[in-house]
């Protein structure tokens, strides 16, 4: 409670209160008496809202002003109008930003710099480029600050090459750029990549001595290496007399951009030695930037030492390593990080509940993928691509189609990237005149031009459909030259379908463009061996080696109890490999019943038919998955990866091998396959599914906490338990909630 505030000063003791007050940062105390004044004169009103403004209560201080303009007929002075202006640069108030500028227009300010250049300022942070450029043009004389804040603007609003063009018109009319105007156009030619323009810059900083200032030196450090002017940036970063953490961050950022992750590594070791001062931006750059460079375990590496050092993972520590969790095929991994989002209220955060969306998705989960994409109460194009991708990338067309009606209809603009996704959905789920009138869409509904990677993913919806003659048109009547992912995607088409002649036509085609890839020349010879072509498979497979391409030979890989076992076919090299093969012959005769027949045309062998379902017996993945089955070990699902794409035959087994046993089988691609078309994901999913469901019910009873207990864990059967005893004390309803939301999600680490 305020202790009692004097009343009925005279107007010079009550100023005097209130700017004590201003001044002590007591704004509750000052606005209390300045409410208590029955009409205020112009000084007060400018000490209370510069106060206002002074202290980040911008808000109030537009309010107070606005009370200012409809209840005086005292019009406004030079310093009241500075505080205001500066109240609506804070919020980004565009709307009060122009009535601020008209208000100096009509009382005569509009000459004073000192005004003129807040305007602009102002302007600049609101991201109005022609509002500052009409208060800019008006100023009947302008200073450094002036010119500098007018680039600055320009840099704001993304209107680089006019930034640039500022800068030169300053020079030309006598005004010399100080520290502050080169710091705020080198970003600039950052963002341009313009080697030339910043070069000049440059030498405009080495002419006026102005290497020693660190802002200057450390943007230069960016821009050069931006242009991927590494030794340079090295240079520059070596002449620096004094360096402070942002320079050393921006040089760390400079090596991971440009591939160079152990000179990175090194100077983030340099950084470490020499004693200089470490913020989340230090960390953050040498975890995302080992991530970017496959050096996923030095990244969790880094992650830890981060944690020793006193600093916690913050909302882009976990957006940078949560694609960890992918690489090294941890789902549980990606549930502990979960956890830890959920704990530190992160889950606002736009762009780590986006990369939680798809880790889920990428690690096999597409319904965990749901979930958080439901819970998402903010979703922008960005959001709404991952979850169509990962929808897509699981072979549900449908679902993808529905999400980007929903996303139409929500407001948000598609993009390139939707388009991808999309199509990439009807390609997998084969849906041709769906994936048409998308396409047709695309510009004419949502001014988005086709570019060659719709173009290929347009080619895969017909060509997985049977439709190779429309899929050949289609390529000819390309307004773009076709691109390997148009031509892979027919000649993959080719393959399943058994056309021989369309199939010359994109592998001749694909070897002009990528005569390196070994992918090409298999699958031409498979066609070939398909239609008894012997001798011209025969010829294909001598062009491959009188190329010197050579093919990567087909494994497939499992963890179990944190060791990884690998396969290639008809191996025998497994301590279990005489269980594998009996699990195998077993599974053979349970599929047959259930109405699987082998599709022999995947063994590229002149052999019997008998011996040609042997073969099939022995592929890597089949191994790899019997393995799985046989160390389940109370897990309802198993996840076999596969460095080339799956054969069809193996595709329509595991199917059947998934409902017999009753367990979630994910297949994964984990090297893009040589004839994916180029729009399509790197990761490519087979989920196979017979899914154990976990009601609510099960766990209104004490029997029914067994089962929960063997199917989740009991760390989850714990959350239940403390679940169901807060719920008996009403006080505790937020953390009931809480542990609610970590069951919805699955089993979380405590203390990640």
């Amino acid at each position: 409670m305020l202790s009692k505030l004097p009343t009925s000063l005279p107007p010079h003791l009550a100023l005097k209160f209130i700017k004590v007050y201003s001044n002590s940062g007591d704004l509750q105390r000052a606005r209390h008496l300045f409410d208590k004044i029955p009409q205020p004169d112009l000084p007060t009103w400018t000490i209370l809202i510069s106060a206002l403004t002074k202290h980040g209560r911008s808000l109030e201080a537009i309010q107070y002003y606005n009370d200012f303009r409809h209840k005086n007929c005292v019009e406004p002075d030079k310093l009241l109008l500075l505080s205001v202006a500066k109240a609506c640069a804070s919020l980004r108030d565009v709307m009060n930003a122009k009535r601020v500028h008209e208000d100096a227009i009509r009382f005569g300010f509009c000459s004073d710099v000192l005004l003129g250049n807040a305007l602009i300022d102002m302007y600049g942070k609101c991201r109005c480029s022609e509002g500052a450029r009409l208060v800019f043009e008006g100023m009947p004389f302008r200073d450094v600050i002036s010119w500098t804040s007018m680039a600055s603007c320009y840099v704001n609003c993304g209107l680089l090459r006019e930034a640039l063009g500022a800068f030169r018109k300053m020079g030309l009319n006598g005004e010399r750029p100080n520290s502050v105007t080169v710091s705020s156009i080198l970003p600039a030619c950052t963002d341009l990549k313009d080697l030339k323009s910043g070069r000049e810059v440059h030498g405009f900083v080495v002419r006026n001595g102005m290497g020693g200032n660190v802002f200057v030196s450390s943007a230069l450090v960016n821009m050069y290496a931006s242009c991927l002017s590494i030794r340079q940036a090295q240079l520059v970063f070596d002449s620096m007399s004094r360096r402070d953490t942002v320079s050393w961050n921006v040089l760390i950022t400079a090596y991971f951009l440009n591939k160079e992750c152990e000179k990175g590594l090194s100077v983030f070791g340099r950084m470490m030695s020499e004693g200089v001062g470490l913020n989340y931006a230090s960390w953050n750059a040498v975890i995302g930037g080992c991530m970017q460079n496959g050096r996923t375990e030095k990244a969790l590496e880094v992650l830890s030492r981060m944690q020793n050092s006193g600093f916690k993972p913050n909302q882009i520590t976990i957006t940078s390593v949560l694609p960890a969790c992918t690489n090294l095929e941890s789902l549980r991994g990606g549930k502990q990080i979960h956890g830890y989002i959920f704990r530190h209220w992160f889950f606002q955060d736009l762009t780590t509940t986006t990369a939680l969306v798809f880790m889920y998705a990428k690690c096999g989960d597409l319904e965990l993928s749901r979930r958080v994409f439901s819970m998402m109460t903010k979703r922008d194009t960005v959001s709404w691509n991952t979850m169509i991708i990962a929808t897509s990338m699981h072979g549900n067309g449908e679902e993808a189609l529905l999400l980007f009606r929903e996303m139409v209809d929500s407001g948000v603009r598609p993009n390139s990237v939707t388009f991808t996704g999309v199509l990439s959905g009807c390609s997998h789920s084969r849906l041709v005149d769906e994936g048409l009138l998308i396409f047709d869409s695309m510009s004419r509904d949502h001014s988005v031009e086709p570019d060659a990677d719709h173009h290929s993913c347009m080619v895969d919806v017909l060509s997985r459909a049977g439709r190779l003659e429309e899929a050949y048109e289609f390529i000819k009547k390309m307004p773009i030259e076709p691109t390997a992912g148009a031509w892979g995607a027919l000649l993959g088409g080719c393959r399943v379908y058994k056309n021989v002649e369309l199939g010359r036509i994109a592998a001749n085609r694909l070897f002009e463009i990528e005569s390196d890839n070994p992918g090409n020349y298999v699958l031409l010879s498979n066609i070939l061996v398909s239609a008894k072509l012997w001798s011209e498979a025969s010829e294909t497979r001598k062009l491959m080696r009188d190329r010197g391409v050579t093919k990567n030979p087909g494994c497939s890989w499992i963890q179990v109890r944190n060791r990884v076992h690998t396969f290639v076919v008809g191996d025998k090299s497994n301590d279990q490999s005489d269980e594998i093969y009996r699990f195998l012959d077993y599974m053979g005769e349970k599929m047959r019943i259930a109405g699987y027949l082998p599709n022999t045309d995947f063994v590229l062998q002149d052999v019997d038919q008998e011996e040609k379902e042997e073969v099939l017996c022995n592929h890597s993945e089949k191994l790899a998955v019997a393995f799985g089955v046989l160390n389940l070990n109370g897990e309802s699902s198993i996840r076999v990866f596969k460095n080339l794409r799956i054969c069809g035959d193996c595709h329509n087994a595991i199917k059947f091998m998934a409902k017999i046993v009753g367990v979630k089988i994910i297949a994964e691609l984990r090297q893009p396959h040589a004839l994916k078309p180029a729009s399509a994901p790197v990761f490519n999913f087979l989920v196979l599914s017979c899914m154990i469901s976990l009601t609510r019910e099960s766990a209104d009873s004490v029997a029914g906490f067994g089962g929960l207990e063997r199917a989740i864990g009991d760390d989850s059967v714990m959350v239940i338990l403390m679940a169901a005893k807060i719920s008996e004390n009403p006080a505790k309803s937020t953390m009931k909630n809480s542990m609610l939301h970590v069951l919805h999600f699955g089993t979380f680490s405590l203390d990640w």
